[in-house]
């Protein structure tokens, strides 16, 4: 007697009420779609998916002043900037935000710029909303493409454009002696 170690073991022929056997799901007893068994637990089904409703909670909605929401603010891009998230941080700082009731208006530059800063939207929201204790705070941004830069051309649109920000400069002037023809 020769035993061959290349021989495949033999495979069965399966039935179609094999497969069926092995693939039911169920072990209950079959219930066909159509009895009031089925409408009966389609019922029961339907009763259990309304019992998981989710419930309406009362979120804090207290008052909060500008200077605060300025504060949490800012501290939320310096936040972001010790994570090395520069570019937020420096859209956060671009502009003082303006409160109107629970609506915080931003200006931003350009278009890119409020893309950017959409993305973390819900973060510095739900930071607000934490610690402002107010959960109806919407954030509205404003693209302002005109930007306006001054320029100064000559010495006495300089001498004029410092004056505008420190009146003091006259009495530096003055101290010194400087001949500016002003």
């Amino acid at each position: 007697m020769q035993v061959s170690a290349n021989k495949e073991p033999e495979s069965k022929p399966v039935s179609n009420e094999q497969i069926k056997a092995d693939t039911s799901i169920s072990d209950g007893p079959k219930v066909s779609a159509f009895s009031l068994a089925s409408i009966r637990a389609k019922k029961a089904l339907e009763e259990s998916n309304k019992s998981y409703v989710k419930e309406e909670l009362q979120l804090p909605t207290q008052s909060f002043s500008e200077t605060e929401m300025l504060l949490h603010w800012t501290k939320y891009a310096k936040r972001l900037g010790e994570k090395g998230f520069r570019i937020m941080e420096s859209l956060l700082l671009i502009n003082d935000p303006v409160l109107n009731g629970v609506a915080i208006t931003l200006e931003l530059p350009n278009q890119g710029s409020k893309l950017d800063f959409e993305k973390e939207l819900n973060g510095l929201l739900g930071h607000l909303k934490g610690h402002l204790h107010n959960h109806d705070i919407t954030i509205e941004v404003i693209v302002n493409e005109s930007i306006q830069s001054k320029k100064n051309f000559n010495d006495q649109d300089r001498y004029n454009r410092l004056h505008e920000i420190n009146p003091n400069i006259d009495l530096l002037r003055t101290t010194f002696g400087l001949d500016l023809n002003v």
